[in-house]
């Protein structure tokens, strides 16, 4: 187990080391570092509510019931999506999920950047809608959490357990970079775990409806997302 003391802040960052030869290749073992080494107020899981998302919780909650999940609510999801946060809410009581949303409405947003902005001006929307509300729940962390895997890109394939994130001056805390696709499904299933009904509908990664297609390229599984534009993040992990 790495050494709690290893860092505590963004400017004093230094990445510690865990094993990865165990049942959950790392990930329970940088959870329950980071638990400790965080307190509640200052770790902040920001959770989409993918299939990922979906084992996070639940090895979350293995080594901190009550611990702080933030959804970035755009106000486009999927029913789906809102649904499967009940269903969350209900298997998970004591988790504190916190449902974050922009401080535009969709109203106001196209009053003052025009209508349908995510076909637009995607990264403007995305900006809007989930870069400035998770800054907005950070403010006070000093880590967060992330769903992020290896596999999933050639712009993640490089993710460390922990990385420094300039983009929102805090730790990201990634636990699941060396879990295949098939590793999150495995457990999904052994664990019976809800998860998002699209994923049965060829959506491996689900984000806002308005922006998300079933994957097309079965080798990309993000290629359902901001089809056609060249965008391939939301500016979140950039």
């Amino acid at each position: 187990m790495a050494d709690k003391l290893t860092y505590t802040t963004f400017d004093e960052y230094q990445a510690p080391e865990f094993p990865i030869d165990n049942p959950t290749k790392g990930a329970l073992e940088v959870l329950k570092w980071a638990y400790t080494h965080y307190s509640e107020d200052e770790l902040v899981y920001a959770c989409s509510f993918g299939i990922e998302g979906m084992v996070l919780i639940d090895l979350i909650s293995q080594v901190n019931e009550r611990a702080h999940i933030a959804f970035l609510d755009t106000d486009k999801h999927f029913q789906e999506t809102y649904d499967l946060i009940e269903r969350v809410r209900e298997r998970y009581p004591n988790l504190n999920i916190e449902i974050k949303k922009p401080k535009l409405t969709l109203e106001e947003q196209a009053k003052e950047f025009g209508d349908n902005l995510w076909e637009t001006n995607p990264n403007k929307c995305c900006e809007i809608r989930k870069v400035i509300p998770l800054g907005e729940v950070l403010s006070g962390a000093t880590a967060w959490i992330s769903g992020l895997r290896r596999e999933q890109s050639e712009t993640r394939k490089h993710t460390q357990f922990t990385n420094k994130d300039n983009k929102f001056k805090s730790v990201k805390v990634c636990p699941l970079i060396h879990w295949t696709w098939k590793d999150v499904w495995r457990y999904a299933h052994k664990n019976n775990l809800p998860y998002n009904l699209l994923h049965d509908n060829g959506y491996p990664s689900i984000g806002c409806q308005t922006c998300t297609l079933p994957a097309f390229n079965a080798d990309d599984l993000r290629s359902g997302r901001w089809t056609g534009t060249g965008k391939i993040e939301c500016g979140l992990h950039q």
